[in-house]
């Protein structure tokens, strides 16, 4: 119960602001527990992943968890980053009340603070809800038939032809684009294909966006930026194309075929964000280091 005093290590009783604004912190955070008490797990099919997931089931039930994979209010994450993207996409239809928490079990972990070797700790901040959330973009590319979602990029991309794209940035014509296609990242997402395209890496806090080529063709007839563009994450981006025949557009792993389309718009969703639990304080920038 919340109360405006708090019990010393002394064993007396303490009035005041400080009493209080400790007592508020940890009524905030069995608030946060009692909010994460149903969890799913999502785990990478390989045998210290499906370890990890039997020690972590044992743990949580045994402090009051119930597993829900159907309606979770946290899902625990075990594997690299394609997990990670997996696990969102699962929970996509329910993704403002969920949050997600990793440990690193794959290839990449830029989504996860802690490695298999540290799934004490990792239950241990999961259990308490010591943990601070952090929350991130998605992207959604709207056609005639649908509307996909992506937390890294969405991209269209035609190997059978050259794609014709007229660029149009908050329903201003930027240019004509020839070539394979064209990607649009987050800034959680500048540091996946985007960067394997030349694009920028874009810097955690930073509310922006990116547009980059793929394979653009560039000589004397026809010309585009032929470079990578930064723009505010509240910026509409419309490909416009009389024939789509052979395209296809990818929203992080998963691939849709184009046929039949004319445009495909694309912009930062209003009404979903990536709920992502941080339990260690780590720099962004040692955070870009194990990529390299």
């Amino acid at each position: 119960m919340c109360g405006n005093s708090v019990i010393t290590a002394s064993g007396t009783e303490q009035e005041g602001d400080t009493g209080r604004k400790d007592q508020d912190k940890w009524c905030i955070l069995d608030k946060r527990k009692q909010k994460m008490k149903k969890y799913a797990i999502v785990a990478r099919p390989d045998e210290v992943s499906e370890r990890l997931e039997i020690r972590a089931d044992h743990y949580l039930t045994s402090n009051g968890f119930i597993r829900d994979d159907e309606h979770p209010d946290t899902v625990v994450v075990i594997g690299g980053d394609g997990t990670f993207i997996l696990a969102v996409h699962r929970y996509m239809h329910c993704l403002n009340e969920v949050c997600f928490f990793g440990i690193h079990t794959g290839t990449l972990g830029f989504y996860s603070d802690y490695l298999d070797k540290d799934i004490s700790e990792f239950l241990h901040v999961l259990a308490d809800g010591t943990g601070q959330e952090k929350q991130f973009q998605v992207l959604q590319a709207k056609t005639s038939k649908a509307i996909y979602y992506a937390i890294n990029e969405i991209r269209i991309e035609n190997a059978a032809r050259t794609q014709v794209l007229d660029v149009h940035v908050d329903k201003k014509l930027f240019e004509t684009f020839r070539g394979t296609g064209m990607c649009v990242c987050t800034q959680l997402g500048s540091t996946a294909y985007n960067r394997s395209l030349g694009g920028a890496v874009i810097q955690e806090g930073l509310d922006l966006i990116e547009l980059a080529e793929i394979s653009g063709i560039h000589h004397s007839r026809y010309r585009s930026l032929d470079a990578p563009i930064v723009l505010k994450a509240e910026s509409v981006i419309d490909l416009a194309s009389v024939s789509f025949t052979g395209a296809l557009l990818g929203a992080d792993a998963e691939v849709f075929e184009l046929d039949g389309e004319t445009n495909v718009e694309i912009s930062v969703c209003k009404d979903r964000q990536i709920r992502v639990l941080r339990g260690r304080d780590i720099s962004y920038f040692d955070r870009l280091k194990s990529l390299f």
